[in-house]
């Protein structure tokens, strides 16, 4: 199990190759928020050194999900059982869109259950370090299926804020398709739903406890 050192050092490292504060986010299946904390923290090449971070530091989980991902059996195994919670959703879909990067293998193997079309969707995160995000926007891939007015499922891994799930089904109501259902590995927010699109998740994490 990581401690927060171990993230500290994860995220020094990710930094040093060059990944955005948004790649890295995404890497460590944490929020912008708690990336940025980890590297102003760390001492990688984009720490602040004129700021000291807070001490707290942000509230979030952590979701380590390596020894499904490293595996291709198990990632196999979890993707039939992703499938299976959208199987009901919609006779009509076609297509299967995975949110990069770890949403991509996950939704390949949601779509070869399904027996769909596969396309990828960049979020604008991956581009954003200390810029404003508004500025930003993310991309289909052209090397996969286009949305082309279809009804289409969303695979992504975790759900921290639902800020990219939101992003991702709003992108493919601008290229004229409609998605379906959504699913993912983990939700840390216990959504029910993004934007009139029923969002399912094989594990859910809810805090318990004191707010004070």
């Amino acid at each position: 199990m990581k401690n927060i050192d171990d993230l500290m050092t994860s995220a020094a490292e990710l930094a040093e190759r060059g990944l955005s504060k948004g790649e890295i986010a995404d890497e460590l299946n944490v929020s912008r928020e708690t990336a940025s904390w980890l590297v102003e923290r760390s001492d990688g090449p984009q720490a602040e050194s004129t700021q000291e971070a807070a001490p707290g530091g942000p509230e979030d989980i952590h979701v380590d999900w390596n020894a499904i991902g490293r595996d291709s059996n198990r990632l196999g195994h979890v993707g039939a059982a992703m499938a299976d919670l959208l199987s009901k959703q919609g006779e009509e879909v076609d297509l299967t869109i995975g949110i990069e990067k770890a949403g991509a293998p996950l939704a390949t193997t949601v779509a070869r259950e399904l027996d769909t079309d596969l396309g990828t969707y960049a979020p604008r995160k991956h581009q954003w370090d200390d810029d404003d995000m508004d500025d930003l926007g993310g991309t289909f891939s052209r090397n996969f299926a286009q949305i082309r007015d279809r009804d289409c499922y969303v695979v992504d891994d975790t759900i921290t804020s639902g800020t990219t799930m939101t992003e991702t089904v709003q992108a493919i109501r601008d290229q004229g398709g409609e998605p379906v259902a959504c699913v993912v590995l983990v939700d840390k927010q216990g959504v029910s739903d993004i934007e009139g699109v029923p969002v399912y998740s094989l594990v859910q994490v809810i805090r318990v406890g004191n707010d004070e």
